[in-house]
């Protein structure tokens, strides 16, 4: 068995597997090829790679050598054309992309997409997702405190008292509750809001209020992710969401739907109430962000506020990431690939099946036909 670490592209920082994780395949008699400075900019040279039993090669060799291969983005199409038959690991966002996904089918490759995987406990230590956004619901309250012009908590002090920061957080996932705990420590006072009702608990175990909106629509067997809501709903999450905002110096939006634009929940009118020098720091900015204003990779300035769309925050922390996000990765290739170190795809497995976006020629997760009809 043969594994092969592709480089990202140059807007990427992060690595499929840091040498930590490479060595673990290594001592199982797994051969590991490693591009060229794959994992530079994680800070793990290729000398730390060869330490750990890895071969360092071109991309060419790799991409030709491997069985299975990993890389965190989509390959570009001419890498794409020399993998058949081989195995390619990700996360290629297939709801959003059934197109190109559906190319990727007719090529003849066996990918496995790791944004795709159930949110189930048994999960739990393959979810990149999860990982990732940790990672980003922290830097995102750093960032925030950077760019904010006053102080984050309460000072009493001989020239005066300053009052502590007022913060919003729209949707109290995994990025929600680390920005949460973040704030927390750094002294905000902070306000949440959710369509779960069910994280209500965990949110005021962080020292935040939860604010509730009767009515929202059963998200159980979304299996952790948001859903569409009724526009009753909407009205009033609006109402709620707009007394909160003219009041906070700070707002943290999560919002997104798999495979759909993200929802507006943050208005130009909310926006026009928060007061001069306020900030948003927006991490659904990669799929239309969670106010009308919000540029990907970009900050801009409407009305005093200062809005700031980053949906790639983990990778500003490339080292703990990629150290992380190679733990996933480990954790599910235990689910492919036996103690002998041979290639093993149970189809029982509801992991593996739920993972896998295209096999034999075609299109096998059932989450992608809808998109790929309307297409």
């Amino acid at each position: 068995m043969t594994i092969g670490i592709l480089k990202e592209p140059s807007f990427e920082t992060r690595v499929s597997l840091i040498a930590e994780s490479t060595a673990a395949l290594t001592k199982k008699g797994i051969t590991v090829l490693v591009e060229t400075k794959a994992g530079q900019k994680a800070f793990c040279s290729d000398e730390d790679y060869q330490k750990s039993g890895a071969i360092i090669g071109k991309r060419a060799e790799i991409i030709d050598k491997s069985d299975i291969i990993l890389a965190i983005h989509p390959l570009e199409n001419e890498d794409i054309s020399k993998l058949n038959s081989k195995i390619l690991i990700g996360v290629f966002q297939p709801l959003s992309h059934p197109n190109t996904i559906l190319s990727w089918a007719e090529k003849v490759v066996t990918t496995f997409s790791m944004d795709m995987l159930p949110r189930t406990t048994r999960a739990q230590s393959m979810d990149v997702l999860s990982s990732q956004a940790n990672i980003a619901g922290y830097k995102a309250v750093l960032e925030a405190a950077n760019a904010y012009s006053r102080y984050f908590p309460m000072f009493m002090t001989a020239a005066g008292s300053i009052p502590p920061a007022k913060m919003l957080i729209l949707g109290a996932g995994v990025a929600g509750l680390q920005a949460i705990a973040t704030a927390r420590r750094l002294g905000a006072v902070v306000e949440v809001f959710d369509t779960r009702p069910a994280v209500k608990e965990e949110v005021m175990s962080l020292g935040a209020k939860f604010i509730e909106v009767e009515g929202a629509a059963d998200a159980s067997k979304a299996g952790g992710y948001a859903v569409e809501q009724t526009e009753e709903y909407k009205n009033k999450q609006q109402q709620k969401i707009a007394e909160s905002v003219a009041k906070s110096d700070i707002i943290i939006t999560t919002a997104q739907i798999p495979g759909k634009k993200a929802p507006i929940l943050l208005t130009e009118e909310m926006i026009k109430t928060m007061r001069n020098g306020s900030i948003i720091i927006d991490l659904a900015a990669s799929t239309g962000g969670n106010t009308p204003f919000t540029q990907n990779n970009a900050t801009v300035n409407v009305y005093g506020a200062t809005i700031i769309g980053n949906s790639s925050l983990q990778s500003t922390m490339p080292s703990d990431a990629s150290k992380l996000y190679g733990k996933n990765i480990l954790n599910f290739l235990q689910l492919i690939i036996d103690k002998e170190g041979n290639l093993n795809l149970n189809w029982e497995d509801d992991l593996v099946k739920g993972t896998c976006i295209t096999l034999d020629g075609k299109i096998v997760n059932e989450r992608i036909q809808p998109d790929l009809v309307k297409a």
